[in-house]
Order: structure tokens, then C-alpha cells, then sequence
């Protein structure tokens, strides 16, 4: 059962905090259809935590049920911030359970900030079950879905040291040809981030594929890099 206090507390912060001058431009900027209440990422996060602490879940069947809750019966959408932002309670992490809970978020979320929102709990859940999550993000690569795909590009964005350099490239790979911005944005996103790591296996597999990375892909991965 989910926890109806704790999202009764967090639904009650988030519309004391809101702001309708900054919701309708909010708004605007994410091209969303669901409203916006105006409150900042940040104050979001700040109400979730508090309401956690005060209202903690008794268990991760029940954190998950209330991720669910609150996610399917958002009318706002700093309400699915504030579902994504509860799936980081500490006793969550590297749970693979909470998988599907990802799952859910990618694919009736379709729009990058929630998309990205759960970009670094897969992250955790590969650096937890690397043979599990790595079968399952090449999977991915090749959905139907652009945005799972996009989630498994992004999937080790700040791993550095402890990335899985096969994977990252094989689900690059699998994506070379896709005209999808949000798909050639993340190709080059993921590479400029390995690249602080290990600048040398971003210049290589950018030469290696030159001509099937895009433009924006090539510009973004090599960003950072000195010419």
C-alpha cells in the first residue's frame, strides 16, 4: 500500500511553494501539457526529503507503491519530480527491484528531464549487477521506445573510472543511425562525459566512427577534449 501521508504532505509543500508566474513559463519551456506549479528542482527536493524523514516508507514495497501512486496520479509536474526524487531514499539504491519503477518513469514520461531524472539510479543498479543491467541496456539500445534507447546511453553518466566501456560503446553503436535529436544529443553527452575520464578512448572510438556519428554527437563528445 503507499504511504497517502507522505504524498499528502509532499502534494500540500509543493502547492504552498507555488509560484504561477514562473509555472506558466516553466511550463512553456519544458513543452508540457501537464501544468506546472512554478516550484524550483531544488525546493522540490528539499519538501521530498523533509517529507521523508518526517513520513518515512516502512519498507521498499511500500516506497515503491508510493513512487507509483504519486507518478500515475500527478496532475502537476512537480509531482513526478517529486516521484522521481523519492526513489533516491538511501534504502532504495541499487535495488533491482525498483527497476520496472524506472521503466515505468522512461516510458509514460517520454520527455528528457524525467527521462534523465533516473538516469544515475541506473547507473547505481548497473554498478550493482553489471551482468543483469548490462544484458538489459543492450536490450534497450534497440527498443521501439527512443527514450529507453536514450536511457541506455545515458545510463553511466558520471560512472568515470567504473565504466563499462564495451557497453557504452555497443549502445552507441546500436543508435549511429538514428536522426532522433534527443538520441544524437545523448550519444555526444555520454562521450563528453567519459571523456573527462579517459580522453584518449573518446578520441579513438570518435575517429572510428566518424562517419556515422552525427555532427552534434561529434561536436558534443569532443567539446571538452583540446583540438
Amino acid at each position: 500500500m503507499a504511504n497517502a501521508e507522505l504524498i499528502a504532505a509532499i502534494r500540500s509543500e509543493l502547492r504552498t511553494e507555488a509560484d504561477p508566474a514562473r509555472a506558466a513559463g516553466a511550463q512553456a519551456y519544458m513543452k508540457s501539457e501537464m501544468p506546472s506549479l512554478g516550484v524550483r528542482v531544488p525546493a522540490v527536493r528539499r519538501i521530498v526529503t523533509t517529507a521523508a524523514r518526517e513520513l518515512p516508507p516502512a519498507s521498499l514495497e511500500e516506497l515503491i507503491s508510493t513512487v507509483q501512486e504519486l507518478w500515475r496520479s500527478a496532475d502537476w509536474r512537480e509531482e513526478r519530480y517529486a516521484a522521481i526524487d523519492l526513489t533516491g531514499l538511501r534504502f532504495a539504491a541499487g535495488e533491482f527491484s525498483m527497476l520496472p519503477v524506472y521503466e515505468e518513469i522512461i516510458r509514460s514520461g517520454a520527455w528528457w528531464d524525467l527521462v534523465d531524472g533516473v538516469s544515475h539510479r541506473l547507473r547505481a543498479l548497473l554498478l550493482a549487477h553489471r551482468p543483469e543491467m548490462a544484458a538489459l541496456l543492450r536490450r534497450w539500445s534497440t527498443d521501439g521506445d527512443f527514450w529507453i534507447r536514450r536511457a541506455s546511453i545515458t545510463a553511466q553518466l558520471g560512472a568515470k573510472s567504473a565504466t563499462d566501456t564495451a557497453l557504452l560503446g555497443d549502445v552507441i553503436e546500436a543508435n549511429l543511425g538514428d536522426q532522433e535529436f534527443f538520441i544524437r544529443k545523448a550519444i555526444g553527452w555520454a562521450l563528453r562525459d567519459y571523456s573527462a575520464t579517459d580522453p584518449d578512448w573518446v578520441r579513438t572510438f570518435v575517429e572510428r566512427h566518424r562517419s556515422g556519428l552525427s555532427p552534434l554527437s561529434t561536436a558534443e563528445a569532443l567539446r571538452k577534449l583540446p583540438r
